[in-house]
Formats: C-alpha cells, sequence, structure tokens
C-alpha cells in the first residue's frame, strides 16, 4: 500500500477546497440552463489545474494518478459536471503521460510518443487547451470489444469516420481524443480530432436527468481529418492500457466519491440548523439515518482508497476485482446516500433549486456510465474466481 495523503497532495486538494464555494454557488444555474461551466474553468485555468498531471518539467503541476483521484473528489463535493469534464481532460494527460510509461513500446516508437505527447502538454499549459476523450458508440458495454469508428490512412494522417455518444466537452473541447480502428488491423487507435476540423458534427439536445453541465452530446465524424501527430498512442498501446492499466477506467468514480460528501455537507447543515432550527438534529430518527448515511460513505471512501494505495501497472487479478469493487460501490453509494439525505432532509428537500435535490439528480447518473458502469463490473465480479479465465 503506497501513501495516499502526501503533503503535496494535500496542498493541491485544499487550493481545490479554496475555490469550491464558487463552483458550489454557481452550480445551481449550471443545472438549470444545462450549462457548461466556463467560469469554473476559467478559474481551474488560472490556477494550473488543467496542467494536473502534467509533468512539472513540462510546466504542469505534477500530479499522478492519485493526486488526481483526490482532487476529483473535493471538485465533486462542489460541482458534479465539473468534476465528471475535467476527469475527461485530465484522464487524457494521464494516458500519454504516467500510464504511457508503464506501457511496452519500441525505442522508435517511444521516441515519437515523447514528441507528440510533449506537444499535446504544451498545448494545455499555452493555449489552455481543453481534451475530450468521448469512447462510447452505444455498441457493446466493456472497453476492449472494438469500436465501430474507422480510420482511413491518407497522406498525413488519417481520415475518421463514424459515432460517438455522451461525448461530455462535445461544444467546448479543442480536441476529441477517440476510439477507432484501421481496417484489417485489430488494434485500437487514439487519435486525436480537432474540433474545427471539416466533419465533425455535434447532434441532439442536451437536457439530462443529471450532469446537467457536462455538455455530452453526440459527435458524428464524416471523413474529418487527423493529422499523423495527433496519433497519441501508438497502434495497440490503447489495447495494452486497457489489459496492463485497467485502473484508467475507474476515473469517473472520484466524482461520485464527492458527491456522497457534498449530500453529507448539505444535511449536516440541515441538522445543525445552519439558518434555521438545530431542534432535527436530537430526533432520534434523524441521528439514525445519519448515522446510516455516515456508514455508507465511509465504507465507500474506504474501499476506495485502499484501491488508490495499489495502483499501478499490471495489478493482480485480486487487484483487479478490488477497482471492480470500489467502482460499483462508489456508484451505487452515491444514489443511496442521496436517498437517505432525502429521508432525513423531509420533503422539502425535493423542491427546486434545492442543492440535495439536485445531489439526488446526479447521483443516480453514475450507475450507467461506461466502460465500467454497475452492470458490466458487476457481470465481472460475479464469474471473478468461478472460472478458470
Amino acid at each position: 500500500m503506497s501513501e495516499i495523503w502526501t503533503s503535496r497532495r494535500r496542498e493541491l486538494v485544499a487550493s481545490i477546497a479554496q475555490m469550491g464555494p464558487a463552483f458550489a454557488a454557481r452550480a445551481g444555474e449550471v443545472d438549470r440552463e444545462a450549462a457548461f461551466p466556463h467560469e469554473n474553468y476559467a478559474d481551474l485555468r488560472e490556477a494550473g489545474f488543467l496542467g494536473l498531471c502534467i509533468p512539472e518539467s513540462h510546466g504542469g503541476l505534477g500530479g499522478d494518478f492519485v493526486t488526481y483521484a483526490l482532487v476529483s473528489e473535493e471538485l465533486g463535493r462542489h460541482c458534479g459536471s465539473t468534476a465528471l469534464t475535467f476527469n475527461m481532460h485530465t484522464a487524457t494527460t494521464m494516458l500519454v503521460g504516467q500510464i504511457a510509461d508503464d506501457l511496452d513500446m519500441t525505442d522508435e516508437e517511444r521516441a515519437v510518443h515523447e514528441e507528440r505527447r510533449s506537444e499535446l502538454w504544451r498545448g494545455v499549459i499555452a493555449e489552455g487547451r481543453l481534451h475530450a476523450q468521448p469512447f462510447s458508440e452505444g455498441l457493446a458495454p466493456g472497453e476492449t470489444a472494438g469500436f465501430a469508428a474507422r480510420a482511413v490512412p491518407v497522406d498525413g494522417g488519417y481520415l475518421l469516420t463514424g459515432r460517438k455518444v455522451f461525448a461530455s466537452l462535445s461544444e467546448v473541447a479543442d480536441l476529441h481524443n477517440v476510439t477507432c480502428m484501421v481496417e484489417g488491423d485489430d488494434r485500437v487507435r487514439f487519435l486525436g480530432v480537432p474540433a474545427d476540423a471539416d466533419g465533425v458534427i455535434i447532434e441532439g439536445d442536451w437536457d439530462p436527468l443529471g450532469m446537467r453541465g457536462t455538455n455530452s452530446r453526440n459527435l458524428v465524424f464524416d471523413g474529418a481529418f487527423v493529422p499523423a501527430e495527433n496519433e497519441f498512442l501508438p497502434p495497440g498501446g490503447f489495447d495494452q492500457m486497457a489489459t496492463r492499466w485497467p485502473y484508467f477506467y475507474t476515473t469517473l468514480t472520484f466524482t461520485y466519491l464527492g458527491i456522497q460528501r457534498a449530500v453529507l455537507d448539505y444535511t449536516t447543515d440541515y441538522l445543525r440548523g445552519e439558518g434555521g432550527t438545530s431542534e432535527r438534529r436530537d430526533m432520534p430518527q434523524k441521528q439514525h439515518g445519519w448515522a446510516q448515511m455516515r456508514l455508507a460513505w465511509e465504507r465507500s471512501q474506504a474501499l476506495t482508497y485502499r484501491m488508490l494505495g495499489e495502483v499501478g501497472v499490471d495489478p493482480s487479478p485480486e487487484q483487479l476485482r478490488r477497482a471492480w469493487a470500489a467502482t460499483v460501490t462508489a456508484m451505487e453509494t452515491a444514489p443511496e446516500v442521496a436517498s437517505l439525505a432525502v429521508r432525513v432532509c423531509g420533503g422539502r428537500s425535493l423542491l427546486r433549486p434545492s442543492v440535495l435535490e439536485r445531489l439526488y439528480r446526479d447521483a443516480r447518473c453514475g450507475a450507467t456510465m461506461l466502460p465500467w458502469s454497475v452492470e458490466v463490473t458487476m457481470e465481472r465480479l460475479g464469474r471473478a474466481g468461478l472460472y478458470d479465465d
């Protein structure tokens, strides 16, 4: 088990906590308007957090996977939509950074990769570029099942054709980093499609139940040109990540751990009578419900933090199962804690614009998020240890 709370990680989380009240104050309007949290991103950009997981030698904050997880949890405590979209951006910088460093590459592949990721990082630091990661196609639940999006090699790069659904940051990202295949090649490609490329089309309305500020519309690629230098992993690098660095698929989890914290914060204020009466906290029924909420959150956080102490390349089968279990637990505990809070805080908490009403809706969204949705991970946990494979 590695150390979770280093002094540097505490410092970065404290910086997010300082920005948090402003994010929380904007969260209601973001939710009502289903609007991307531009102001929050301006604050994150100014504080250097777009480069959270970019090495200090390249102008970033030098955070690793665990640092990201703790920062994401704190972000989720203040604005779920900001945390979830921050995941999409930061995951790319980690994938080409810490994770890619642990993958096998030839010397030539390593040299090319170093050149390309340096330019990716430079764009984030010097120009404030935002990266998105639209993976889902609505075709298959698994992360290694292949993709229908097709890239055709042409002079200087690729022409990409396909469709991605629930593409967060669809209207604000500078690059859409997509998974796709080349005909006749079974290796997954990871290509950065410029948002302003011809053939990039954003479709559909965005009026969801929760996580309304993520701007997760559909992306259609109709022969969109992708420069060769925007192939951000060597062919097959993404496949290797899926088997050797599966913790990459847990990055959504930490947002929902933060939402649990937000629900606890709201309930604490309610029971202590912030702005009203404190008599509620003396009621045994309220205390029992509060205790149930605390127990559920403690279990979820403890399992997640244990997983974070094991994060790295080539996890053992037991560690992989624990990552599945931590993901399921976080995604299922968020709505459980929110439901308990509604019971404790009473019916008025469901009236808009109640903070708890928004948190309740946001909390419901985690269970469906691919590639490690609750259905997928429960299926794997249900088979784990019972079969030789």
